[in-house]
């Protein structure tokens, strides 16, 4: 067996360290936040002190590939998040009106997601991370760059901490996040070049936590709710023990918007005026629990650590964010760290820690075929929905036409045809690959035949303020 450095302890390091510690690894967590592991999930929310990690009080997305994938290689995790107040988002128990009752098919057991906030789910791990044998979680600890033996690929052998101390190992995992350092410690090394291919999401995102008041129930039912305005987007997501947040997207360099929004006041009041948030806003229903989060700098990075076929360094993994961080704001980056992070142990299992090149092929392979589709598929994303809004970043998509057929011809038939909402259901939760509603023939003349019948049926009608009622709503809160 292994010892595995982590160089950080959030969802990514320590999904990691569980995933190595179930097949007998000694694993070291380095985390940088000096900060205790609170008494209770409520307390950490309210009390742990993560700056290390400032999204922690944003809202987040545990999708079914997650749930799934816990439900299936860590049933442990999955229960005890259950225990603390997490609950399961059955998304076909809960359809579209217009669909509902569906008839249970092969595969709905595998369309749940888990209601939960980021804070509880890393307080479930790190909870049971350091009570692994074998997993030895150190905070306080700052790395400072790789120990490694030079060489045209120099061989990694453990972390360099800020304190002098070196941490010695047989492999170092670099789960960071976004802001990984590794790219800088590979170029001190000696190292080729890191190949990086990044835009900017063109969004600023606040988040605000509120919760139900007693005897109250979500209002619209159990899944997350959210639309993109064209100038704003915005999105409900449940959590645990009767918490939920909003979240609103505007573009960076719209400051009208964004500065009210920075509010409490203005927050609420725009969340009280779109027709999806208002009844979770409303008056007596839930009350809020935190000021209104920020987060700014948001790109879409992808980071290639095999050049031209070889390893830059051996013995060296970035995995999660740290590897490829797509926009936040579609909630797929905890999944996609416990797709990493699985695919890692099983590709050590594999292969051992004895054939370095090969592990570092395997995880790259898995990186283009696990992460790349949803790089991918953010990028136009943000293109689409900046061009959309009159932002420019580079792309060419013809915004007008597609927001137009996805309205009126892919959403539209997730609430009419239990085939279309289905698979919808499942791209949505990363369950397959971005394009498989295109790339089924079948499932695109669905959406095509509600696209072409959008001008025989009636408009569906939007209440939401345009722009310029949204900046009036605004003024008169702030």
């Amino acid at each position: 067996m292994a010892h595995i450095v982590v160089v950080g302890g959030s969802v990514c390091g320590l999904l990691t360290a569980h995933a190595l510690a179930q097949d007998n690894h000694a694993v070291t967590v380095l985390e940088r936040d000096d900060a205790p592991l609170p008494p209770t999930a409520d307390q950490a929310f309210d009390e742990w002190d993560r700056r290390g990690a400032p999204q922690v009080r944003h809202s987040h997305a545990l999708l079914a590939r997650l749930r799934n994938l816990l439900r299936d290689r860590a049933p442990a995790l999955l229960t005890d998040l259950l225990d603390v107040g997490a609950t399961e988002l059955r998304f076909v128990d809960t359809p579209p009106p217009e669909l509902a009752p569906l008839i249970p098919e092969d595969g709905d057991e595998d369309l749940v997601a888990i209601a939960c906030r980021r804070l509880t789910f890393e307080w479930v791990l790190r909870r049971a991370v350091e009570t692994q044998p074998g997993v030895f979680v150190r905070t306080g600890v700052v790395a400072a760059g790789l120990v490694a033996h030079p060489g045209s690929v120099p061989t990694v052998s453990g972390v360099a901490l800020t304190n002098g101390e070196q941490v010695v190992g047989d492999l170092v995992v670099d789960a960071a996040g976004r802001r990984s350092p590794l790219s800088g410690w590979l170029a001190e090394l000696g190292a080729g070049d890191v190949v990086v291919d990044e835009e900017d999401c063109g969004l600023v995102y606040l988040s605000r936590f509120y919760r139900l008041r007693g005897g109250e129930h979500p209002p619209n039912g159990t899944g997350v709710i959210g639309a993109d305005l064209g100038y704003l987007k915005y999105a409900v997501f449940p959590g645990d023990n009767d918490c939920f947040s909003v979240t609103f997207g505007v573009h960076p360099a719209d400051d009208t918007l964004r500065r009210p929004l920075l509010t409490p006041e203005g927050f609420d009041a725009a969340a009280a005026v779109l027709p999806s948030t208002a009844p979770w806003v409303a008056a007596g229903v839930a009350e809020p629990i935190t000021t209104v989060q920020v987060m700014a700098g948001l790109r879409n990075t992808r980071r290639r650590f095999v050049v031209d076929g070889r390893p830059l360094a051996r013995n060296v993994h970035a995995l999660g964010d740290a590897a490829v961080h797509t926009n936040p704001l579609y909630g797929r980056g905890c999944s996609l760290a416990a797709v990493h992070a699985f695919a890692f142990a099983d590709s050590l299992r594999q292969l051992g820690p004895k054939d370095p090149d090969g592990l570092a092929l395997a995880m790259d392979a898995t990186a283009r075929r696990e992460l790349d589709p949803w790089y991918d598929a953010a990028v136009m994303q943000d293109r689409s929905a900046n061009a959309a809004a009159g932002v420019s970043t580079g792309g060419d998509s013809d915004a007008d036409s597609m927001r137009t057929f996805v309205r009126d011809g892919l959403m539209a038939a997730t609430r009419r045809d239990p085939q279309v909402f289905r698979a919808f259901v499942r791209v949505l939760n990363l369950l397959t690959s971005p394009d498989a509603l295109v790339q089924d023939p079948d499932l695109a003349a669905r959406v095509l035949t509600v696209w072409n019948e959008r001008d025989t049926r009636p408009a569906v009608v939007d209440d939401a303020p345009d722009r310029d009622g949204m900046i009036a709503v605004l003024t008169n809160a702030v």
